[in-house]
Formats: structure tokens, C-alpha cells, sequence
């Protein structure tokens, strides 16, 4: 299948009750380049100017950072990216009866253990192995399958639900009441990969919607699913929420552990005391019209980046 090629506009806009002295901001805003995507064109638009640094962080994430040494009272983030994604490679079909051996030989003890423990918003705990009990999930004849069934499991007894969990909740409330976004889905997947021997690592990033029956994913918004090691596949992405393999639809930009690894925006400021997010994010295909909301439509004082690594655009802050 051809690639498909996205338009992504993402804007985070804080608004601070009162003026900051200062902020300092890491962004995850560039979408990876990999076998299965690469980035075509990449901008960033930082309100008020700042100039922007740009770093790798340990997870291989190309990343952003700035920090405003002046008053301000709002910061306004605008990425825009074009980008081509693929289908991944098709997966072994017949996984052999020693894919568990097969799997634990191939797993690094360096490498690998990151995304074998627990961490931040992945834990083994009480309520963990009650849910997994409750609902009769356990590892099946290869890993392949067991994911995949893991999947199915997981977007058929949790519920859809907007608002149900904050960025920081933890993985236990959506265990206990059944309901939760991506982020809830991909913590409590990555959980129980990591528990049966499986590397799982968390992926933040934007999914194209086409209309399918019972797609999940909220409008305007970012998406999150989960990579897992695979022997003879490498890391193989699966959405729990959609329960689908990660295919043309997706745009990965960031991974790591947990959401904390992988979140869009980080920051701090000096002062300024409550602050509200509003976040909107577009994904158009190349045979739609992009939508005409961006603020920055015409990128005054600012540079395109190109593909090749290590070059960025400057722009404004957040």
C-alpha cells in the first residue's frame, strides 16, 4: 500500500492567572523518523520568541527546549509537520510453539530493562492482578498472540470515556472503574506485557481518523498506544483503544516508559500562580482541506525545518 501522507497542526496554549516571571519548556513535537514514517517538513512556533535548543533525550526522541526570562502572561506552542507513514511490515505468521524462549533469548538485560519494570505510571500491583484475574487475561502460546489477545480484551471490557481520567491519574482508577482515554488503555496494556517478560514501551502521537466502526480517539487531540518487542518483528504497535495494529493511520513522535517519557509539552514556570491548557490538534490526509483555525498561518519570523537531523526552526515560547 502507498504511504500516506499527513498535515499535523498541534497548538498547547497556557493561560496563567497571573504573569510569570519565566518558564522553561521541553516539547516532544517532532514525529520520529523510522522504517515505517519519516518527516517530510517540521515547524515550531513559540509564543513569546525564544530561542529554541534542540536536544536528543535517552529514548531517542528529538526534542526542543526554551525558557522566556521575561514577564508573560500566556504561552502558545504551534507545531506543524508534513509527513509520510506506512503500513508496518507484515508480521510472522506462524510464531512457533518456543516464541516465549525465543523471546527471552533475544531480550538485552541492559537494553531491555526499561521496558520490562515498572515505572512511573506502569506498575504490578494488588489491583493489577485482581483485574487480571477478574477477567481471566493470562499469556497464551507465543507473544504475538497473547498482545494481541491482551488487546481485544482490554478495548472490549474498558470504557471510552472523555474527562473519566487526568494526565496524571493513576493506572489503578481506570482498573477500578472500568473507564479512561488512550493513556489509561496503553498504561494498563504496557503493564501487563511487562509482567509477562514482554518489553513494552509507551508511544505518543497522533492517529489519522476515517470514520471506522467503533473508532476511539478524541477529536483535537493527540493519541498514545504501545510498542512490544517482538523477535523477528522488532516492536510491533498495538492500540488497545482501537484495538488495531499501528498502521498508516499513525504518527509516532515520542517514546519512553510511561506518558512522563513521552508527553507532548513539560515545563515550569516562576510565579503566575493556577494556569489553564487548551490544546487543539488537526491530522488532515493530503486529499482533504486543512482546516483555516491556526494562528499562525503564515509563520512570521520563522524558519523551516528541514528533515535532515540536527536542524530546527526557531519560534516562539510557551
Amino acid at each position: 500500500m502507498k504511504p500516506s501522507r499527513y498535515l499535523v497542526e498541534h497548538v498547547s496554549s497556557y493561560k496563567y492567572d497571573n504573569q510569570v516571571q519565566g518558564s522553561l519548556m521541553l516539547l516532544r513535537l517532532r514525529p520520529r523518523d523510522d522504517g515505517r514514517q519519516r518527516v517530510l517538513k517540521f515547524n515550531l512556533h513559540v509564543d513569546p520568541y525564544a530561542a529554541l535548543t534542540e536536544l536528543e533525550d535517552p529514548f531517542g526522541n528529538r526534542c526542543h527546549l526554551f525558557n522566556v526570562h521575561r514577564r508573560h502572561g500566556a504561552t502558545v506552542v504551534h507545531s506543524r509537520v508534513r509527513v509520510e507513514a506506512a503500513d508496518a511490515p507484515p508480521l510472522p505468521e506462524h510464531p512457533g510453539s518456543d516464541g516465549w524462549k525465543a523471546l527471552e533469548a533475544a531480550i538485552d538485560p541492559v537494553d531491555g530493562w526499561e521496558f520490562l519494570e515498572p515505572s512511573r505510571y506502569v506498575r504490578f500491583s494488588d489491583a493489577l492482578e485482581a483485574f487480571t484475574s477478574a477477567n481471566d487475561i493470562e499469556r497464551g502460546a507465543d507473544p504475538l498472540s497473547s498482545l494481541m489477545d491482551l488487546s481485544a480484551r482490554l478495548h472490549r471490557v474498558f470504557q471510552y470515556d472523555p474527562g473519566s481520567t487526568a494526565v496524571d491519574s493513576p493506572m489503578e482508577h481506570i482498573l477500578e472503574t472500568g473507564r479512561g482515554v488512550c493513556q489509561d488503555y496503553t498504561h494498563v496494556m504496557l503493564a501487563i506485557a511487562r509482567s509477562w517478560g514482554v518489553p513494552g514501551r509507551y508511544v505518543s502521537g497522533y492517529i489519522h481518523r476515517e470514520g471506522r466502526e467503533g473508532e476511539q480517539s478524541l477529536p483535537g487531540a493527540s493519541h498514545c498506544w504501545g510498542e512490544f518487542f517482538i523477535p523477528d518483528a522488532g516492536w510491533v504497535g498495538i492500540d488497545p483503544t482501537n484495538d488495531t495494529l499501528a498502521d498508516h493511520r499513525f504518527v509516532a513522535v515520542a517514546v519512553g516508559r510511561d506518558y512522563a517519557d513521552a508527553c507532548p509539552t513539560r515545563g515550569t514556570v516562576l510565579g503566575g500562580g493556577g494556569s489553564t491548557l487548551e490544546v487543539k490538534v488537526t491530522v488532515t490526509a493530503d486529499d482533504e482541506t486543512a482546516p483555516d483555525w491556526s494562528p499562525h498561518r503564515e509563520w512570521p519570523n520563522l524558519r523551516a525545518v528541514s528533515p535532515t537531523p540536527h536542524e530546527y526552526s526557531g519560534g516562539f515560547d510557551q
